[in-house]
């Protein structure tokens, strides 16, 4: 039976009681959430999402004081960075609470935690006695959803209820970063050994976090993920895309229906989008997801993609397009 879409919270709240999955919208992309504290509950989500067991889920609380029932503690800058981004696109990789299932974590010892600011799912998250544990609301390793519609067409017939919250406002996951405590770079000054490191760039670019805890190391890739969004694939399309100089990639393609996605400027091709034509890079990330799904569904062959500028949120669009590019076939 396919999803009912509305915005009725009431409802929302009734089947996430009852272990149920709602698809949830956030200022990122739109989540796919369960009783992060029922663990048959978040099951369900790595079977509606064929989604590997070994890749961790995040948290969503509604207030900040709720991370205590999530984090054993809290590292140096952690409450800094709670009072600067939370509600936000920032998620904290932090050591998790006994209470927290292994399913949710993949067995880690640590949990991502983040304060989402969709007003909507805030209310939800205020009408409901535990947090929710919530990945993306696709099919595992395919593009994010920025609509409830989005949600509809991918796992529609797996999940009883889409609380539909509009189109995301950010249009990229948010950031995560982790302390490593063994790290030997004090660079960040907060009183004891280790920094904080940077496990995806997202919705919450790398200067500002750094203009409240210092410097953000780059943190060494792990066998299996600590943190969502880690795997070399994911957010693809079925179609192949590459990425780097337009004008160089073009002639490979020859005879075939290209797409390209671009910053500002539009090429000679089969189809263009430009991400934002005045050059701003939040609205480039705004629209990055649903114009990846919409190149998928067109005639075209193949997706060419320029590199935008790396920094701020094009750190983040970057990152997305590469682990898109490295899901070609």
């Amino acid at each position: 039976m396919p999803a009912r879409t509305g915005t009725d919270l009431a409802t929302a709240a009734a089947l996430l009681r009852n272990g149920e999955l709602v698809a949830i919208p956030t200022e990122t992309v739109y989540g796919l959430a369960a009783n992060a504290f029922d663990e048959a509950a978040v099951l369900k989500i790595f079977q509606a999402k064929e989604r590997p067991a070994f890749d961790p889920l995040i948290v969503h609380i509604g207030r900040k004081d709720a991370v205590h029932a999530i984090a054993r503690e809290l590292p140096p800058g952690a409450e800094a960075l709670m009072d600067a981004f939370w509600p936000g696109p920032l998620t904290l990789v932090l050591p998790k609470q006994a209470a927290v299932p292994d399913i949710v974590t993949s067995g880690l010892d640590t949990v991502g935690v983040r304060m989402p600011a969709h007003p909507l799912t805030r209310e939800l998250l205020g009408q409901i006695e535990f947090p929710l544990a919530a990945p993306s609301a696709n099919p595992f390793g395919y593009v994010s959803p920025t609509t409830a519609q989005h949600v509809a067409d991918q796992l529609g017939e797996h999940i009883p209820y889409i609380l539909d919250g509009g189109p995301c406002t950010v249009g990229v996951e948010s950031t995560i970063i982790g302390w490593d405590a063994g790290a030997d770079d004090r660079s960040t000054a907060m009183g004891r050994p280790g920094r904080w490191c940077l496990y995806r760039a997202g919705g919450i670019p790398l200067e500002a976090i750094e203009s409240v805890i210092g410097t953000v190391g780059s943190a060494v890739k792990p066998v299996i993920p600590v943190a969502p969004g880690m795997l070399d694939s994911h957010y693809a399309p079925r179609k192949p895309v590459f990425v780097g100089d337009v004008n160089a990639l073009l002639p490979a393609h020859a005879g075939k229906r290209v797409a390209v996605i671009s910053f500002s400027t539009a090429y000679a091709a089969h189809q263009n989008e430009v991400l934002s034509p005045k050059g701003d890079l939040a609205e480039a990330a705004r629209r990055l997801f649903a114009v990846l799904r919409e190149l998928d569904a067109s005639d075209a062959d193949v997706i060419l993609a320029e590199r935008f500028p790396d920094e701020g949120l094009g750190r983040a669009i970057n990152d997305r397009l590469r682990r898109a590019a490295a899901g070609r076939g």
